[in-house]
């Protein structure tokens, strides 16, 4: 039997994300978030993960979503990313984050052809978990593409 891909559920609001898990470096506890001026407004700020400044972006913002306040299940997942200029280290908050767990199929089904490019960018396919649909998330489509302050040691 082939290995099945493994990937972390995040929740945000009533919806379950995944990441793959060979994207996931950590998972952190909230934490003070030094706010940037003048940044997008998905990207709250930095944060010291041992000594690099890693970005961390607002997963409910950049989907879209209506902003919510921190509770005791929200989490930053570090992830390891291919950015434009390479390999890229940032976080993303997420309103909790439930398990590492392999889907119900091993193959997605594509995202719904609603309209021409809708969810290209954000969505690699659409999987099940406990008779739930579970949304995975293409990270390099649409984290790569986000300007992002440097976060590499020159």
């Amino acid at each position: 039997m082939a290995e099945q891909a493994q990937y972390v559920t995040l929740g945000v609001a009533e919806e379950i994300f995944a990441a793959p898990v060979a994207k996931v470096l950590e998972i952190l506890d909230m934490r003070p978030i030094a706010r940037l001026p003048r940044a997008p407004g998905n990207l709250l700020g930095m944060i010291d993960v041992r000594g690099q400044g890693v970005p961390v972006l607002d997963l409910r913002l950049t989907l879209g979503m209506e902003p919510a306040p921190d509770t005791e299940n929200t989490r930053i997942v570090v992830l390891a990313i291919n950015g434009a200029d390479g390999k890229l280290t940032l976080g993303l908050r997420a309103d909790r984050v439930y398990e590492v767990t392999v889907l119900d199929q091993a193959t997605l089904d594509p995202p719904p052809p609603v309209s021409a490019g809708w969810g290209e960018q954000v969505i690699q396919g659409i999987g099940r978990r406990n008779g739930e649909f579970v949304t995975v998330l293409d990270l390099d489509r649409m984290l790569g593409s986000i300007p992002l302050p440097a976060s590499r040691a020159a």
